[in-house]
């Protein structure tokens, strides 16, 4: 299937992944081999069969050779941001300066932040995730998949999301919300559709500018959360689903799982 930078209702995507060097549990990852490429390679490769226009955001020299020594496309950041919705609004702006407007026409209306560590990242995610923006309402979307188990849910590495009638997030947090009063935890799983957070964003090209103009919020603070700072500021966010479970690489160890979940899919 050839790959589209616009979807269903007309709008023009972008794809920026955010890929830094130093990482204080695995320096160098985006730069480390799985199954014979980088795993910024195969992150751009998957991005790139859905979005026509893909960039990597780095601080890195080394990174910035790489991508484009494998045919990428490479935008040169700072290297004091906070966090990757810092890099990529750094990125857009390079890309297309609030100093010099383009034809609206040029402009994209929704920029995707991809992970640099989620080398397996579908087809269906990203959709997913555009298809949040036939809304006219919605300004930021991201993506859930329902827990499986209750001891997966528990994990306080797992956020979880509470959303609305209409798919809007109402609240994220490392605690199992919500509290299902009178049953036993081994049971709440029949009791609520408990929803993990896949940390897959998108934003129109507004607020992704307006967003990183946000100071930390009390919320953000309490639960190092970066979605909490929106929420908290009034910004509304859309909840695509997804039931695909990808293999991100934070550590050493979830490399090997890769390689072992690479093996399986043959």
């Amino acid at each position: 299937m050839s790959s589209l930078n616009r979807t269903f209702v007309g709008m023009k995507f972008i794809g920026i992944i955010p890929a830094r060097y130093a990482s204080s549990r695995f320096p160098g990852k985006p730069l480390a081999r799985l199954g014979g490429k980088l795993v910024i390679e195969r992150v751009v490769e998957q991005v790139s069969a859905v979005l026509e226009e893909v960039y990597v955001a780095t601080d890195d020299e080394r990174i910035r050779q790489a991508v484009e020594a494998f045919g990428g496309k490479v935008v040169m950041t700072r290297n004091d941001h906070q966090s990757g919705t810092d890099r990529i609004c750094e990125a857009l702006d390079k890309l297309y300066p609030q100093s010099n407007p383009q034809p609206s026409t040029f402009l994209p209306d929704v920029v995707i932040n991809i992970q640099g560590d989620e080398p397996f990242i579908q087809r269906s995610q990203l959709e997913a995730v555009m298809r949040c923006f036939d809304d006219d309402t919605t300004q930021i979307a991201t993506l859930g998949k329902p827990f499986e188990s209750m001891e997966a849910a528990k994990s306080p590495n797992s956020p979880k999301i509470v959303v609305d009638n209409r798919g809007y997030a109402m609240y994220f947090s490392r605690s199992v919300i919500p509290f299902v009063r009178g049953k036993a935890q081994e049971e709440w799983l029949t009791c609520y559709p408990f929803l993990k957070h896949i940390g897959l964003y998108a934003y129109r090209t507004e607020v992704l500018r307006e967003v990183t103009r946000l100071p930390q919020s009390s919320l953000e603070l309490a639960e190092s959360l970066e979605q909490l700072r929106w929420l908290q500021n009034g910004y509304r966010i859309k909840v695509g689903m997804t039931d695909v479970e990808t293999v991100g690489i934070d550590t050493p160890e979830d490399l090997e799982r890769a390689e072992q979940f690479l093996a399986q899919r043959g």
